[in-house]
């Protein structure tokens, strides 16, 4: 059984292309456009707009790649204190050294980077010495004193003049960055400021995805928006510019309603002239809205993401990195929803796996009990507990492939020797604590287990029906489990609760 589909991708390429070129039109064959959210793999559309290709946005830039340059930007601040993409588990500044290689797979070349709030940070200059070193463009721009509100300071050659201009010879200029707050707006704006020193009438315009502007502002696509911003506490509002200027009611968030006058007011000082746009929705291109197919599927599938959104920032809570309010935040939404976490399918077939392990005399690991479940496209829940020799996440996958193979449960996939010679080598060489598998681990004995059994093989091809699929945890995955979950694809959601005593984990 495929999972329901609610969004058209066909149909959003070609009306959000459409919409690019004709924004492009209107100014002198120069546009400056930020791309906010995520360039590439965005799960976080995929998850709440069913049938959302991860990459849809590459298609878009491949269909204009004519047209285009592609600018990066990267804040340094997010450098130095090692900010993570957590689709990934890597810093912002490796994921932009990922991007730029995607990119080029894709036949999208990267025309340089930009580093943005530059302070001569000793992490930043390595970071910027390694770009340069692989013959990658790289500027810097530095703060501007008085920032956003100086618009006389902004607007001159200490402002705006003070940053490299970044040479471009196609007419849109896509700047794009690893992730919120890195730089993009400032650095489209600075680059129209030198156009119209140089005597073209550049200009400027947004592609955001989310919030969708003509969906309702309790639209649970638009409050996933919110779970998904809690910790920079983004909130949506009616944009209020929009609403006076043509009576329509759209939706925008806080922070560019917010700086909105003062960016109508920077345009107007660098272009000498009242701007087009009357409100920060007129700065948008955004047609995802008219993509939707199935708005109850769509509805479903955004609700699920906020309370994902929720154990999420539970576990980063206890592991210190979130606050108690980016929780109560999401805690909020999810009220407004009518929904909790046992709403997740998954959560309570993990709980309750974890409590009967518990009650299986010398099943444990070290005397904790841990409880793993994923549910299918066709919404069979499958569990796994943890033991001596396995990690519950491990136990689960296994128990999945087996399922979805045809293969009897009680079936061996890796054979006692296999497991003995994995923990050996973790016990004797690698002198690890921890001897039962993770699921990196495990997905490599079976690999190794295939040329001699053949139901190894069989399992193993099954592997990549779970990418999408929804996986709850009793307890924080180890660095192993969350990895390998990753590569699968799955959708993981976890209790905030640790595995064992342990302050430190590999």
């Amino acid at each position: 059984m495929m999972k329901s589909i609610g969004f058209d991708n066909a149909k959003y390429l070609a009306e959000q292309s459409a919409a690019i070129l004709e924004r492009a039109a209107k100014f002198d064959n120069k546009l400056y456009l930020e791309f906010g959210g995520k360039l590439a793999y965005d799960y976080h559309a995929a998850r709440i707009l069913p049938g959302f290709a991860p990459n849809v946005k590459i298609q878009l830039l491949q269909m204009l790649k004519d047209k285009i340059d592609i600018v990066i930007c990267i804040y340094a601040g997010d450098i130095e204190r090692k900010k993570i993409r957590a689709d990934f588990g890597i810093a912002y500044d490796l994921d932009t050294l990922r991007l730029i290689d995607n990119l080029r797979d894709w036949g999208l070349p990267v025309k340089a980077v930009v580093v943005t709030r530059y302070e001569d940070q000793p992490m930043v200059r390595n970071f910027i010495n390694k770009l340069a070193r692989r013959q990658i463009t790289t500027y810097t721009h530095r703060s501007i004193k008085g920032y956003p509100t100086d618009i006389d300071t902004i607007v001159s050659d200490d402002g705006y003049g003070a940053n490299s201009y970044i040479e471009s010879d196609k007419p849109i200029v896509i700047v794009t960055g690893p992730g919120g707050g890195s730089g993009k707006m400032a650095t489209c704006l600075s680059q129209v400021y030198h156009e119209y020193k140089r005597g073209v009438a550049a200009g400027y315009a947004k592609f955001e995805t989310f919030p969708v502007w003509n969906l309702p502002l309790d639209h649970p696509v638009n409050l996933a928006y919110e779970a998904a911003t809690a910790d920079i506490a983004d909130i949506n509002m009616v944009d209020p510019f929009h609403l006076a200027a043509y009576q329509q009611t759209a939706i925008n968030y806080n922070r560019d309603i917010e700086i909105f006058p003062v960016v109508k007011r920077i345009c107007a000082k660098i272009m000498n002239k009242e701007q087009l746009y009357q409100s920060p929705t007129d700065m948008g291109v955004n047609r995802v809205g008219f993509a939707i197919t199935d708005d109850a599927v769509v509805r479903e599938a955004a609700i699920q993401e906020v309370i994902r959104r929720y154990f999420r920032y539970q576990c980063e809570y206890v592991m210190g990195v979130a606050d108690q309010q980016t929780v109560d935040r999401v805690k909020l939404l999810m009220d407004d929803l009518g929904v909790s976490e046992t709403d997740r399918p998954t959560v309570l077939n993990a709980r309750e796996t974890a409590k009967a392990a518990a009650s299986t005399p010398g099943k444990g690991n070290d005397g904790f009990y841990c409880g793993a479940a994923l549910q299918l496209p066709d919404q069979t829940v499958i569990a796994g507990k943890n033991s001596p020799l396995l990690h519950a996440a491990a136990s689960c996958i296994l128990n999945t492939i087996k399922h979805l193979a045809g293969l009897p449960d009680e079936l061996l996939l890796l054979s006692p020797e296999v497991i003995d010679s994995v923990g050996s080598l973790k016990k004797e060489i690698l002198r690890s604590k921890r001897l039962s598998l993770d699921l990196d681990e495990t997905l490599i004995a079976l690999s190794v287990s295939v040329p001699s059994n053949p139901a190894a093989n069989l399992a193993m091809k099954q592997l990549k029906r779970l990418a999408g699929c929804e996986m709850h945890l009793s307890h924080l995955p180890t660095p192993g489990d969350e990895a390998g979950l990753r590569k699968l694809g799955i959708n993981l959601t976890s209790d905030p609760v640790f595995a064992g005593r342990d302050l430190f984990v590999d």
